[in-house]
């Protein structure tokens, strides 16, 4: 007498109709070319958004900081020409005091530890007449003398 199992395990016959179907659904189940290549336009374009709102971003906090920094040297050259009584002929002045010996031995110490530089690492220009004073920055160019340099001025 054979002992077999009611439900053992058999081969699983399909029929054609079925492998039809299940051919259907795992080719329905990928993504077409065309819709890869939209979803990579659409992040292309998300991308190029973002990224120009950032570059603005950081330009627009070059610009504050470095005219912070000038606000600040020319508080520092407010305090030089109360200690002095004059303006320095030069930013390395407020680091080193003045020049003249005479003012010289009156000079207590710094008014700055280093003599700064503006948010794209470009020199400060210090120019006095007289009792008043400018300092400029060359910009996100570098360039003196041109639309985007950014200037204190004081007296």
């Amino acid at each position: 007498m054979s002992h077999r199992r009611p439900h053992a395990m058999s081969p699983v016959t399909l029929r054609p109709a079925q492998l039809r179907a299940r051919s259907a659904r795992a080719a329905r189940a990928g993504f077409t070319l065309l819709e890869l290549l939209l979803v990579l336009a659409i992040l292309v374009v998300l991308g190029g958004i973002v990224g120009t709102n950032l570059l603005g971003a950081k330009s627009d906090a070059d610009i504050n900081a470095t005219q912070v920094q000038l606000n600040s040297l020319k508080d520092s050259i407010t305090l030089y020409k109360i200690k002095t009584n004059t303006l320095p002929d030069s930013l390395e002045q407020l680091k080193d005091g003045p020049s003249d010996s005479a003012k010289k031995a009156k000079w207590v110490g710094p008014i700055i530890e280093t003599v700064p530089v503006d948010a794209w690492g470009n020199d400060f220009d210090f120019s006095a007449k007289g009792n008043e004073f400018e300092i400029r920055s060359g910009g996100l160019d570098g360039q003196m003398n041109t639309e985007d340099d950014i200037i204190v001025e004081g007296r």
